[in-house]
């Protein structure tokens, strides 16, 4: 999503990496291009959460990864010809420890990018010892960057993911104030059936996991607020959804409505803005309006399922934005060891393949197909077959840019220089955008710095076939080793179908808030991840052949929350001023 781009993460990466560029130029050392790739994989493993979390993951990092380093070019030294055994290896151990050293995803993946680059670099000691060392520079220079010299706020991120929450939300009260009396889409199945939804639902749940980083006692209240004020408004949104999509009230009452709520949500982002820059009572006031302005719209409804909506509205905006929230500790479920032990050994078997292909086809830069590997597999078949295809096009068209920029300048080092600090800010601040974008222009900043500093034939072409060699076999392994071709669809809808309808069971039973507020969440998830079986692999051929009875289980579904959150809102709309 476009809110997620951040050009201050890309311009403190541009830094990171021009000091050991500019360097590595002005003495002509190509070993130091470690130093390069180091601070750049630094500002790549800086997780989202608070400033104890980033000192902690890439300090880490930066000593873990010198060790790899080391280890990596020894192993590949010893062991001449033999980059089948030993980058394989390296790899299956570095899965299986990086749990207890770090729990963010990128900390094992990108260590195992190390360990894949390094034994493709092999040294006796002495070099080999003053490669690590580069490799230490460059990363402490990362992180004396981002943790001393230009710290960034820890609370970007929440702010980034409350704002795609707050667009989302706007999405779907714009299209509704904007059907006036046509037929809502949504009433007959079509392929993108409840995006809206969907998206609004995601994005929530990214801001949550992303709350879940940080600590009770973290002055994180504002952005908590707007968790539970997103979830208010959303339950809201698919009341008057579905009283679009089923012809309740009149089209003029609910174009009212939905054109009420489009402008409590705008004002909304202007008070949070407001309040982010420490203009409370600022923000205060255009809350206060929009309270006014919903109870005027409310005060002239006829009908208790409206009312209810505007209702929901002025409650969820009520929430004060500053005051302090208790937040309960996030329960911790250690991930089953066999979860590393399958990626572990999936891992292994395609670097093993990667590298037999690599020699049978004399492939010149086989660490970069390994690399592929690495990146690709993260998970199950659904994750690995859509990050492959992301990655063999954003790699493709990033290679062939690289090739034209090459040809095009000429071996000028100081504008090559100038382009890949550039591309190394704009990969870094696309990353949470755009995995494809992202690959591109991390394609372009490798081919780049790798002409300058290790020239050679063919760069750009080989990037891109090994790209491609490693992408099939990451996808080869999640098929042949446990294969995980996803839930059947049907199964996933029928779960969906009974989540929603405990979720509208406990309206109607009247159950008390906070049981209904857990049921909806979990009903929406539930939605959410038949939508996403729809993806998997396995369910592909399943669903072409079935497409109008699955369509039909999605509807069904869709249907029985929007009446679910329609019965609360019906309830809420009768309650007195009051109540």
């Amino acid at each position: 999503m476009p809110e997620h781009f951040s050009a201050a993460e890309g311009c403190r990466a541009a830094l990171a990496v021009a000091l050991p560029l500019a360097l590595a130029v002005a003495l002509e050392e190509k070993i130091l291009s470690w130093a390069v790739f180091a601070a750049f994989w630094t500002c790549l493993c800086d997780p989202s959460g608070p400033d104890r979390l980033h000192r902690r993951t890439l300090g880490a990092f930066a000593l873990c990864g010198t060790l790899v380093t080391l280890t990596g070019a020894l192993l590949a030294y010893a062991l001449p010809g033999l980059p089948v055994l030993t980058g394989p290896a390296l790899v299956f151990a570095i899965v299986l420890v990086s749990p207890f050293l770090a729990r963010e995803g990128l900390f094992a993946t990108l260590l195992g990018v190390v360990a894949v680059v390094a034994v493709g670099f092999p040294q006796g000691p002495v070099l080999a010892l003053v490669q690590a060392l580069a490799f230490l520079a460059g990363a402490t220079w990362a992180w004396l960057l981002i943790n001393g010299i230009w710290r960034r706020d820890a609370r970007k991120p929440l702010e980034r993911a409350h704002l795609s929450v707050l667009l989302r939300l706007q999405d779907m009260a714009g299209e509704l104030a904007n059907l006036g009396g046509q037929a809502h889409r949504d009433a007959q199945w079509h392929s993108e059936h409840g995006q809206h939804r969907r998206a609004v639902r995601l994005a929530i749940e990214r801001l949550r996991g992303l709350l879940n980083q940080f600590a009770p006692h973290d002055d994180i209240a504002r952005q908590q607020r707007a968790l539970e004020a997103g979830e208010q408004l959303f339950a809201a949104l698919i009341a008057l959804d579905q009283a679009f999509i089923d012809g309740r009230e009149t089209a003029g009452e609910r174009q009212r409505t939905a054109r009420a709520c489009r402008t409590a949500l705008r004002a909304w982002q202007v008070a949070y803005r407001r309040a982010s820059s420490g203009r409370v009572e600022d923000a205060q006031a255009v809350l206060d309006w929009t309270a006014r302005r919903l109870a005027r719209t409310r005060a002239a409804s006829t009908s208790a399922l409206l009312r209810g909506c505007l209702r929901a509205f002025e409650q969820a905006l009520a929430l004060p934005l500053t005051a302090p929230v208790t937040r309960e500790a996030v329960p911790t479920n250690p991930a089953s060891r066999s979860v590393p032990l399958r990626r572990a050994l999936r891992l292994t078997a395609a670097l093993v393949l990667v590298y037999l292909v690599a020699r049978g086809f004399d492939l010149g830069y086989p660490y970069w197909a390994a690399l592929a590997v690495i990146v690709v597999l993260q998970g199950g078949s659904r994750v690995t077959w859509t990050r492959a295809l992301e990655r063999i096009a954003g790699t493709a068209l990033g290679g062939g840019a690289a090739m034209g920029v090459v040809y095009l300048n000429g071996g000028d080092a100081l504008s090559l220089s100038l382009l890949a600090t550039l591309l190394a800010a704009v990969a870094i601040a696309l990353r949470a955008v755009n995995y494809t974008l992202f690959v591109l222009f991390l394609t372009m900043l490798f081919v780049i710095v790798t002409e300058m500093l290790q020239p050679g034939s063919g760069i750009a072409w080989a990037r891109i076939l090994d790209n491609i060699v490693g992408s099939l076999a990451a996808l080869l392994a999640v098929l042949a080793l446990w294969p995980d071709l996803g839930v059947p669809l049907e199964e996933r809808l029928r779960a969906g179908i009974a989540a929603n309808r405990a979720y509208l069971g406990a309206v109607e039973d009247g159950e008390d808030a906070a049981e209904i507020e857990t049921r909806r969440r979990a009903a929406g998830l539930a939605s959410v991840e038949a939508e996403l079986a729809r993806h998997e692999l396995g369910n592909l051929v399943r669903r072409a052949r079935l497409s109008e009875d699955l369509g039909q289980a999605q509807l069904e579904l869709r249907t029985i929350a929007g009446q679910a959150a329609m019965a609360r809102l019906i309830q809420l709309g009768g309650e007195g001023p009051d109540d």
